[in-house]
């Protein structure tokens, strides 16, 4: 007779508690694409602009635009803020190494508030943060007083971002792809 002996769980197993789930991919029609690319442009165009551009009616549109929302294609809808106007002008990424429960090490970097965001990943490093700062003092008191104190974080490297280029506008190059596809 065998026991059931209960399955350790991994210290990476963890990690599934704290990333985003990922969703089953979306059937889109043209329609449904083109409305992506317009509320991309603007999220703000009211559903009478969108059905216009789309030769639908509004309600149509509404429809069209909850639906996304459902199946979690449209996440939200958010300010661009410029950070460096509010007087945040350095992105910082840093790399993290975890010497134990990557989980709780995640929780607490999103707790840190100039910790935009913690991405899980491959390679010699096993989470990389993207953080907003006022200057080197400030990223300095980050580092001694909250990420360096994190139980768990066993080594970090610091990169500094020089310069942001423009943000690329990759959306109507990927929906064109989606179309090419649905086409062939």
């Amino acid at each position: 007779m065998t026991e059931d002996v209960p399955k350790k769980r991994s210290p990476l197993a963890a990690i599934a508690d704290v990333v985003s789930t990922p969703v089953a991919t979306a059937a889109l029609d043209a329609i449904d694409l083109r409305l992506l690319e317009l509320l991309v442009q603007d999220a703000r165009t009211s559903q009478r602009g969108l059905a216009r551009e789309l030769q639908m009616s509004p309600p149509a549109v509404g429809d069209r635009i909850a639906r996304l929302e459902r199946l979690g294609v449209i996440r939200g809808y958010r300010a661009d803020i410029d950070w460096a106007a509010l007087g945040f002008p350095m992105q910082v990424f840093l790399s993290v190494i975890a010497a134990t429960d990557q989980a709780s090490i995640i929780r607490a970097l999103h707790a840190i508030p100039e910790v935009e965001e913690v991405s899980v990943v491959t390679g010699s490093i096993d989470l990389l943060a993207r953080l907003r700062v006022r200057d080197q003092a400030h990223l300095r008191a980050i580092l001694l007083e909250g990420i360096w104190q994190i139980p768990g974080v066993s080594r970090t490297e610091t990169l500094l971002s020089l310069a942001e280029t423009p943000r690329k506008d990759f959306v109507h190059g990927l929906i064109a792809e989606l179309r090419e596809e649905r086409a062939g």
